[in-house]
């Protein structure tokens, strides 16, 4: 697992498996668990910061990804991997308002 974490912060994971299933798939699936959790505590009416809580659990892990993802477009170039910062970027948003 620390490699996992390693590669993608120095850069050296594929930028494609990094944007598309580490980011998209993989994260999007974990904020959507997270918010859906969120929602049952919400309905079984248990504390409001335990919801909060759940809900933003994945937050964190979010902005590694987005970060990882920036690193990893700066070491290439073109419009592929300006267009992987701008959506990580909006995906980052997107997950966290969501």
């Amino acid at each position: 697992m620390p490699d996992f974490f390693r590669t993608r912060w120095r850069g050296e994971a594929p930028l494609d498996r990094l944007f598309w299933r580490d980011m998209l798939l993989v994260g999007t699936v974990l904020s959507l668990a997270s918010s859906a959790l969120a929602l049952v505590l919400l309905g079984l009416k248990l504390p409001l910061w335990l919801v909060l809580a759940v809900h933003f659990l994945p937050v964190p892990y979010t902005i590694f990804l987005m970060i990882a993802v920036w690193r990893t477009a700066e070491k290439s170039s073109g419009l592929k991997a300006q267009l992987m910062m701008l959506g990580s970027a909006l995906w980052l948003i997107a997950t966290v308002v969501a």
